[in-house]
């Protein structure tokens, strides 16, 4: 698949955009991967045991790296060796931006800081996406999941009443899309000042901004009720908000949040509640919680999945089968062009969902090996033959080797 007729690669946005990637684990190589979709040349700086997720699945890469590094160079480089952080500065010089989520200590260690950066490159925008930003834990390190726990979400999701993380790493992915917002506003400033170029996201401010309607809502109930009081569970403790089961037990998910939707949802799947005033509001329905979800749950229940489906479609409401991850790829409307892209990595097939918002999906590069671009980016610095060599040799640089690299084998099961 390729982009409209006459649509080039230079036609996007940030292309002639050159980005450093010294990302790890999620939020900086997703923010990357969106900037390099939107047209950038991004290059992954990576230590010489590579970025952590190329070593979580059976010796080798993981998930994030095939979705999230396609189309990326790689360039392998010891930073903790004088000479590795040289050949970074001549690179930070050629660079638009850089960004990465190594702990504050590290990036000081590798010489990789917004100081570092400017001082080869003053007109450089500097992203680092770190556990917090400015106050006394501006230095402590977060995780995903210890986000989530530092700001409210991970006190709501509870199973057998133990709070635990969400699957996704939902904090990750929005810390990296805020970094890209902060980064295009930044660009698209002329008077951007060397103040804004410094940019810095918190995993922990990000959490506290996804969190702002909760905290808004529970400050909202407890000023008018004099007491505090959160809403109760995942759905908003409204009947019929929620997942049920069919008759060919497949899960759907219905969204009832109205009236208009009990009114529709009860006409829909032939239920006695129909037109029955006592469960017409929804503070009623409230007070009558657990009759009213025992009614939606037969209600369901009767019926085969897609009996449900063409009735719930008709009525004009919102619901989907709740799908397994096997399965999501099969629909129709993800199948659709420019929503999945092929890619081959290591002998395996991939289809992975591309950027939102594309009509087509132009051929690129597969997810790099590390140091697969070394040559060709210190050559591009001017490092004569003999240079790249000696900086091979000495461990300051890598390059990729083919063949050095094989899955694990998989043990069969006795």
């Amino acid at each position: 698949m390729h982009y409209p007729a006459g649509m080039q690669i230079t036609d996007k946005p940030l292309s002639g955009k050159r980005v450093l990637e010294l990302g790890t684990m999620i939020a900086a190589p997703f923010a990357t991967h969106i900037l390099s979709q939107l047209g950038a040349e991004v290059i992954k700086v990576e230590p010489p045991a590579g970025d952590t997720t190329r070593a979580l699945v059976r010796g080798g890469p993981s998930g994030t790296i095939v979705a999230y590094s396609h189309s990326k160079k790689a360039i392998c480089l010891d930073l903790t060796t004088g000479e590795g952080r040289e050949v970074f500065r001549r690179l930070a010089a050629t660079a638009d931006m850089v960004i990465h989520n190594l702990a504050p200590a590290a990036a000081r260690k590798l010489g990789v800081t917004a100081d570092d950066c400017m001082e080869v490159n003053p007109g450089i925008v500097h992203v680092h996406i770190k556990g917090y930003t400015h106050g006394p834990q501006a230095d402590d390190l977060m995780t995903n999941p210890i986000a989530e726990a530092a700001t409210g979400a991970m006190d709501d999701h509870r199973v057998n009443d133990r709070p635990t993380r969400f699957g996704p790493s939902y904090h990750d992915q929005f810390a990296g899309t805020y970094a890209v917002i902060r980064v295009l506003s930044t660009m698209l400033n002329p008077a951007a000042s060397e103040a804004d170029r410094r940019i810095e996201i918190g995993l922990y401010e990000t959490g506290l901004h996804l969190a702002a309607r909760d905290l808004a809502g529970m400050q909202l109930k407890t000023q008018l009720l004099g007491r505090l009081e959160k809403e109760g569970g995942g759905e908003f403790s409204m009947p019929g908000y929620g997942s049920y089961l069919t008759a060919d037990q497949r899960w759907v998910y219905l969204l009832i949040l109205t009236d208009a939707h009990w009114a529709k949802l009860t006409k829909a799947l032939d239920m006695p509640e129909h037109g029955d005033p006592a469960y017409a509001k929804l503070r009623d329905r409230k007070k009558d919680r657990e009759v009213v979800e025992e009614a939606v749950r037969k209600a369901v229940a009767k019926y085969q999945f897609a009996d449900v489906e063409q009735r719930l479609r008709a009525a004009g409401l919102g619901f989907n089968e709740v799908m397994p991850l096997e399965r999501v790829l099969e629909k129709p409307q993800a199948r659709q062009p420019g929503k999945l892209r092929e890619l081959e990595f290591r002998g395996l097939q991939f289809e992975v969902p591309e950027f939102p918002g594309q009509t087509a999906v132009e051929p690129n590069l597969p997810p790099p090996e590390i140091g697969e671009h070394t040559q060709a980016l210190l050559a591009e610095l001017g490092y004569a033959p003999d240079e790249i060599d000696q900086l091979l040799a000495g461990g300051a640089a890598k390059a990729y080797e083919p063949g050095d690299f094989a899955w694990a084998p998989v043990r069969q099961k006795g």
